[in-house]
C-alpha cells in the first residue's frame, strides 16, 4: 500500500498557482451538469440580455472570489479535515464557476476584465484568514456564504422575467451555498466580530457595481 503523501509548503504553493492559472485564465470544468441545460432557451430582447449579462458576470466574479479565499484559506490551514472541507466547498465553486461562464458565452458577453485583481485580492483575504486559525478560517465561510446567498436572492428576483435559464443555475448555486455555510458552521466556524461583516458587505458592494459592467 502506497502511504499518503504529505503536502509541502512548496506543495501547496504550486497548487494555488495552477488553481489561479486555471480560473483567471483558463476554462474551468464543471463535474455536476449544468442546471440550466435542459430549460428551453428564449430571445431577450437588448436590455434585458445585456441586464442579464450584467448579472451573470457579478456571479462569475463571485466565484472567482469564492475559489481564491478558499485555496488561500486552505493553503494555510493547521488542521487536514479543515482543509477538505475548503477544497470540497472549492470543488463546487469551480462548477458555479463554469455554469456562469457557459451562460456568459450564450449571453453573447464576457467575465469581467479585473478577474486577475479580484482572485490576488481574495486569495491575500483568504490567507490571511487561514494564518488566525481554523475557526476564523471556517467563519470566513460562514460570512462569505450568507452574503453570497443574499445577493443570489436578489438576482432571482431581478433577473428578466423571461430568463428561466439563468434562473435555473442561481437557484442551484444558492442552495449550494447554504450548505457550505451550514457545513462549516457544524464544523467549528466562529462568529466574526464586527467590523469585518460589514467591511466585507461594503467590498462586495463596490465589487458588484464594478463587475456589472467591467
Amino acid at each position: 500500500m502506497n502511504a499518503t503523501r504529505h503536502l509541502t509548503a512548496l506543495d501547496r504553493l504550486l497548487d494555488s498557482a495552477q488553481n489561479a492559472l486555471d480560473t483567471v485564465l483558463g476554462s474551468p470544468r464543471a463535474e455536476r451538469r449544468n442546471p440550466g441545460q435542459d430549460v428551453p432557451e428564449v430571445v431577450l430582447d437588448e436590455s434585458e440580455r445585456r441586464h442579464a449579462a450584467g448579472l451573470m458576470r457579478i456571479n462569475h466574479v463571485g466565484e472567482v472570489c469564492a475559489q481564491a479565499l478558499y485555496i488561500g484559506q486552505a493553503a494555510v490551514a493547521r488542521d487536514p479535515a479543515t482543509r477538505a472541507h475548503l477544497l470540497e466547498a472549492a470543488q463546487e465553486e469551480t462548477d458555479h464557476l463554469a455554469w456562469c461562464a457557459d451562460r456568459l458565452r450564450e449571453l453573447d458577453s464576457r467575465p469581467s476584465l479585473l478577474n486577475p485583481l479580484w482572485y490576488a485580492g481574495s486569495y491575500a483575504i483568504g490567507a490571511l484568514a487561514g494564518l488566525r486559525g481554523d475557526g476564523w478560517n471556517l467563519g470566513f465561510v460562514v460570512e462569505t456564504e450568507h452574503q453570497v446567498e443574499a445577493h443570489l436572492e436578489e438576482h432571482l428576483q431581478t433577473l428578466p422575467e423571461a430568463d428561466a435559464r439563468s434562473r435555473a443555475i442561481l437557484r442551484v448555486m444558492k442552495d449550494d451555498e447554504a450548505r457550505h455555510a451550514d457545513n462549516a458552521e457544524h464544523a467549528g466556524a466562529r462568529i466574526l466580530p464586527p467590523p469585518i461583516p460589514t467591511v466585507m458587505a461594503g467590498m462586495s458592494k463596490l465589487m458588484k457595481a464594478v463587475a456589472y459592467r467591467v
